[in-house]
């Protein structure tokens, strides 16, 4: 392999801060949709995206109460947060500074100009009128840097730890988005044939933009199995667990010396279709996702062993 390893590593990670932004914005997007959708009466908590997103005691260390300012405040706008927006296109604005050679001259701007446009507006990100449109243009914003950087950037080594980090990164925080019906988004709502249920799993899918996608696969009512199906087992969606997988090995491929990061994708990717997911109960779905992702940190420890 002729990159250095510094550059393989600015590349790999300016890639997975960006979709980390991307899907940290729809994961608030998740939370956004069923405030419109659901009736006065159903309370809404917002304390399980702070434990999707691992920094509960982060958190806690600045606020007392996990209500809907405070949650988003720290998940989009502050910087002493590693995880929120605002850190996380920061760190993709770094790496992305550091190889402009190596990067089309527009993708460095777009990515510039996303981070300055979140910086000088951030206040849009508290009213519930704002916000969604805020949260939309970054949305778009990564979705045009990726159609930049897939359209334009030389298809070598670059690109293929670009696409590692992305696809890794879009695997984790899909399944943390799959993970909010687990981590009870709806905590006075257990009974799976409530009338809420398929008001929540088609926010799920709104929220990963899979919703016209699943309608033309499945033409029956939403359903919790048929969702999880689709999220996690259907190869030919962009932003499924399996597709991600199979990205990730692909792009692993044009790499010299990659056996190891290969055999830990190829085991995951055996585990999740040998686990049919769909089928298992809440309690069971929330520790294959756990396993799933100790499964995609063992890959990334491998291409940081062998690579970066």
């Amino acid at each position: 392999m002729n990159m250095l390893s510094r550059v393989a590593s600015n590349i790999y990670w300016m890639a997975r801060y960006l979709e980390r932004a991307e899907n940290t914005a729809r994961l608030i997007n998740v939370n956004s949709h069923l405030l419109l959708d659901l009736p006065a009466r159903v309370k809404l908590g917002w304390e399980p995206i702070v434990d999707i997103l691992s920094f509960r005691s982060t958190f806690y260390d600045k606020h007392e109460v996990a209500d809907e300012h405070n949650v988003v405040s720290f998940i989009l706008t502050d910087f002493d947060n590693p995880g929120s927006i605002v850190s996380s296109l920061s760190a993709a604005r770094e790496n992305a500074r550091t190889v402009k050679e190596i990067l089309p001259a527009e993708a460095w701007e777009q990515i510039n100009e996303l981070y300055l446009y979140i910086t000088e507006n951030d206040n849009l990100a508290f009213g519930r009128r704002t916000r969604y449109d805020f949260l939309k243009r970054i949305i778009q914003a990564n979705q045009s840097i990726t159609g930049l950087l897939t359209g334009t950037m030389t298809h070598d080594d670059g690109y293929a730890f670009l696409r590692i980090g992305r696809n890794l990164e879009r695997a984790d925080m899909s399944t943390r988005i799959i993970d909010v019906r687990s981590a009870s988004l709806l905590p006075d709502i257990d009974d799976e044939s409530s009338a809420f249920s398929n008001i929540q799993w088609m926010s799920v899918l709104k929220s990963m933009s899979a919703y016209q996608m699943y309608r033309r696969e499945v033409r029956v009512r939403i359903n919790r199995q048929d969702v999880l199906a689709f999220l996690l087992c259907e190869s030919r969606f962009p932003r499924s667990l399996l597709h991600s997988l199979e990205q990730i090995e692909y792009s692993l491929s044009e790499l010299p010396h990659n056996k190891a990061p290969v055999d830990k994708t190829r085991q995951l990717r055996s585990y999740l279709l040998n686990a049919n997911p769909a089928k298992l109960k809440q309690d069971k779905l929330h520790e294959f996702i756990d396993d799933i992702q100790v499964g995609l940190i063992e890959i990334d420890s491998s291409l940081n062993d062998t690579y970066l």
